[in-house]
């Protein structure tokens, strides 16, 4: 193999639809099959219990309608989803309480002086609020139940881009060697968050006049001019990578494989960091409320920042 052979860039083909389901016959799935079979049994059987007394073209007639409508439930596909599993979702949701509270305790009924009822109908009572996590432990460990537990790491970014190709390969290959060791669930979250720059200028022009020179104290003015500039021009954004590992065999397994994570994510040139408790729940509260923007003196603490902007990027 030629040295300029293997500079060439990896380059492999991956399908888009790579979760699509098998199909099995006629093009169909198993589920469409298994949809499809149970509406022909269901009209074969009202069919032989109904032979005697109804006239086989009314029964034609009666029986298009529903094999459309079972056809139709089978093909058809809303937003990504089957349409059989998205109505089951609807149907779930209806009846699902929709009024929760955080709370432990089961909730009591109303006492019997207050009005439940209305012109709508009887007023739902709060259910309890439940949530997939249980608590985040010292360590840092999301406690899911009986799903097991889960690390989150936070990891940096790579100028992909500006390497040449064979450390491209040397990227990729360390990359693929990580995705090809893992045997337990794992999520790759990429999120983008406006910066606030405030905060930084604000420090900087209280701590100004305390600076031995005034030529420091004159630069440190200056580059709060910048700064408010930079945030008054353009939009700046946090990139934030967060790996989120879960395991069933117990915290200190998931522990392991988190720092196994963090061990084979350096090999690529990923800076990694298991978060601790504080990190944790941090980052799970910025979740929730994403549209706010974070501060950029405490995103420098994280390995992951990235300060971006319209015409280009700064770290």
């Amino acid at each position: 193999m030629s040295r300029r052979t293997h500079d060439e860039p990896l380059r492999a083909r991956v399908a888009a639809d790579v979760e699509r389901p098998d199909r099995i016959v006629f093009g169909l799935t198993l589920r469409q099959v298994v949809i499809l079979a149970v509406t022909a049994l269901i009209l074969y059987a009202v069919w032989t219990a109904l032979a005697t007394v109804v006239n086989p073209l009314y029964f034609i007639a009666g029986s298009i309608p529903v094999g459309g409508a079972a056809f139709f439930l089978a093909v058809t596909r809303r937003d990504g989803i089957s349409l059989d599993s998205w109505l089951l979702a609807a149907i779930r949701h209806r009846r699902a309480p929709h009024h929760l509270v955080p709370t432990d305790t089961p909730i009591q009924p109303a006492p019997a002086w207050v009005a439940t009822t209305s012109k709508r109908g009887t007023v739902a009572m709060p259910a309890p609020l439940r949530l997939p996590a249980k608590g985040i432990t010292a360590d840092g460990l999301i406690d899911l139940g009986p799903d097991g537990t889960t690390a989150l790491v936070s990891a940096s970014t790579v100028a992909f881009g500006l390497r040449s190709p064979g450390e491209q390969n040397g990227l990729v290959a360390g990359f693929a060697r990580w995705l090809n060791s893992l045997d337990s669930p794992t999520q790759i979250l990429v999120r983008a968050r406006r910066v606030n720059l405030t905060h930084v200028a604000d420090r900087i022009e209280h701590h100004a006049p305390a600076l031995p020179h005034p030529a420091l104290e004159e630069a440190a003015r200056s580059h709060v001019g910048f700064l408010d500039d930079l945030a008054t021009g353009r939009e700046l954004l946090h990139r934030q990578v967060t790996v989120a590992v879960r395991g069933r065999r117990g915290p200190g397994n998931t522990a392991h494989q988190a720092h196994e994570a963090v061990r084979a994510l350096a090999g690529c040139e990923v800076a990694a960091t298991v978060l601790d408790g504080y990190d944790t729940q941090t980052t799970l509260a910025a979740c929730l409320d994403p549209t706010a923007p974070t501060v950029a003196w405490a995103a420098a603490g994280d390995p992951s920042w990235r300060l971006h902007s319209e015409g280009g990027e700064q770290a």
